[in-house]
């Protein structure tokens, strides 16, 4: 997987950003990216901290950019920039207060064109990764949500899941009339595609399973409805690929089963992405594979967005770093 994104990135090259200049896990992995030569990191942070930090860990960061908050050359446009995109929410001040912090100045780096994409989140929890990325950098052209999907690895075994990250459920967003402006099948849909998408720049051939407890009618109820709704509405806006549902996981999986109770789909039995109804089942889902199947996974990776930006978890370690600075940069 990994020799296919390195050769993408050497055709395409690309600067990533790093929230967080100054941890070792980063420094480590960017030290890993200048020798290997196929990426550019950008890390953001005091200089003289993140020089220390390096040289504390070993590790040559000799020639790669460090931007500093509090130092940036063109921190007064970076201002403008951002109170004109969140249009009277912030004020001048406000706005510098935030780009103080990394998080905030490294999305906003993107969004000016200086790095490519962006991975943060070893020390910053989740939400406030995905926050000024919502903010900012914002959904792009015809999406109308984020979510998340991660690729498990096992050998040559490749999946894709979504979402397991983001999306804590779905419900029909309402205007002030109460007239539904976004359905709940139709953001299910949408992740579902969005989850394909991913998978092709995997190297997938993405057949997609929409997951419930019910198989083909089998079952009843509210969340069987959703899933049914969504696999209309995902099969309309990709009719390029393989999507059925609402299915079981074993008939998701196993071709015996998969064509006993799904006879004559595309996807039963060989799917190979698999989009759950709500957070729960998709974060329990995921974790089962990697723990108890042998999974690696790789995640999560954030879709939707007009840039690639990405979430680590604040247990990685510098390989995850590495691993996951390919990915979303292959992403951009």
């Amino acid at each position: 997987m990994f020799e296919n994104l390195v050769e993408i990135l050497k055709a395409n090259p690309r600067k990533i950003v790093y929230t967080e200049g100054s941890d070792a896990r980063i420094l480590e992995s960017a030290a890993r990216l200048k020798k290997d030569g196929f990426l550019t990191p950008v890390l953001v942070g005091n200089v003289d901290e993140v020089k220390a930090a390096a040289a504390k860990g070993g590790f040559d960061i000799e020639g790669l950019e460090i931007l500093d908050p509090l130092t940036y050359d063109k921190m007064d446009e970076m201002v403008n920039t951002m109170v004109e995109l969140r249009k009277g929410k912030m004020s001048a001040e406000d706005c510098r207060a935030a780009l103080s912090k990394g998080n905030y100045f490294g999305t906003m780096l993107v969004k000016m064109g200086v790095a490519d994409a962006l991975l943060g989140g070893a020390t910053y929890s989740t939400a406030d990764t995905v926050r000024p990325a919502l903010q900012l950098v914002k959904t792009r052209k015809g999406a109308n949500l984020v979510s998340s999907c991660f690729i498990m690895v096992r050998g040559d075994e490749m999946l894709a899941m979504g979402d397991c990250a983001i999306n804590i459920s779905y419900e029909d967003k309402l205007d002030k009339e109460g007239n539904v402006t976004l359905s709940a099948a139709q953001q299910l849909a949408e992740v579902a595609v969005e989850t394909a998408k991913t998978a092709k720049v995997f190297g997938m051939d993405p057949k997609v399973a929409m997951l419930s407890y019910s198989t083909k009618g089998s079952g009843k109820g509210p969340s069987v409805d959703l899933v049914r709704n969504a696999t209309a509405i995902a099969k309309e806006m990709a009719p390029d690929v393989a999507i059925d549902g609402e299915m079981q996981f074993d008939a998701a999986v196993s071709p015996v089963v998969g064509q006993l109770k799904f006879p004559g789909s595309p996807v039963a039995g060989y799917a190979n992405t698999f989009i759950f109804p709500e957070i729960q089942s998709g974060n329990i889902g995921y974790k089962i594979a990697q723990r108890l199947g042998g999974f690696a996974a790789y995640g999560p990776i954030l879709q939707g967005l007009n840039a690639p930006i990405n979430d680590l978890s604040r247990g990685c370690d510098a390989e995850e770093v590495y691993q996951m600075s390919i990915i979303t940069a292959a992403l951009a």
